[in-house]
């Protein structure tokens, strides 16, 4: 017999696109079970992600549990999430995360769990990177932006319920947008100084998205926090948005940070 947790990620790892004879040999699961639990999986009783009403489209719409959670979420979407439909219902929320950052794997992990504590979530490892996946039947609900084609090749714009979020926790925002498509580096350059070259060092953020909508999202949002920042370009193209200036590096500093 295997527990709910097991079938789900099971199920993760063949809707990720994983053959029987893959995901069998993976998990020592057999292939009939494998096969039979597409369609069994949805009956058993009722705990995880098939438990308790969706936040949204109840009759009178409510906010997600734990609405700084969710604003970091969503920025974490926005940067590297999907959402994909399960073939027999309900919908796989990945969030594709670096090995690089446990740190940044267990807050991504932690977080869904506080969006939807009735739910579960996963780790899949994948090249370089692991796939935090969550299945649940209303994620396309508490992230409208899900759609066909790539975020970057559409219109993407928050609900009104979504804006008030992020309004009342933009820094979860911003970090939940470091965290997936920023970094916090160090620049160098060289001055003059009484005839000498030397090399001076400084703190920096970048954030880095095709997405004209997402990087307007992610600098509308830095300005209502006081941060100063400025948009660089790949050729001709805006492409990054810069955090540079001493004092506003400090509040990254302070409220984001980097990852880990």
């Amino acid at each position: 017999m295997y527990d709910l947790e097991t079938r789900k990620r099971a199920l993760a790892l063949l809707a990720d696109g994983r053959s029987l004879n893959s995901v069998s040999g993976q998990t020592g699961i057999s292939r009939a079970a494998l096969r039979s639990w597409g369609s069994r999986l949805e009956p058993l009783p009722r705990t995880g992600a098939q438990a308790g009403p969706c936040p949204r489209c109840r009759p009178l719409p409510g906010m997600p549990d734990d609405p700084a959670a969710y604003s970091y979420l969503l920025g974490l979407y926005l940067g590297d999430g999907c959402i994909s439909d399960h073939p027999r219902g309900g919908h796989f929320l990945r969030i594709a995360c670096a090995d690089a950052w446990p740190g940044l794997i267990a807050a991504c992990r932690d977080a869904i769990l506080a969006v939807r504590p009735e739910g579960s979530a996963c780790i899949l490892p994948k090249q370089g990177c692991v796939m935090v996946t969550s299945y649940g039947r209303h994620w396309t609900c508490l992230f409208p932006q899900h759609g066909p084609g790539k975020k970057h090749e559409r219109r993407i714009a928050l609900e009104p319920w979504q804006q008030g979020i992020v309004d009342t926790h933009p820094w979860a925002f911003i970090r939940g947008l470091i965290h997936s498509d920023g970094c916090r580096i160090t620049n160098w350059t060289t001055r003059l100084v009484g005839g000498e070259r030397k090399r001076y060092e400084y703190p920096r953020y970048f954030f880095t998205n095709k997405s004209d909508d997402i990087r307007r999202l992610f600098g509308d949002t830095l300005h209502k926090v006081g941060v100063e920042w400025t948009t660089t370009a790949r050729g001709s193209d805006p492409y990054n948005i810069s955090v540079a200036r001493k004092a506003s590096v400090a509040l990254m500093d302070l409220h984001v940070g980097p990852k880990h």
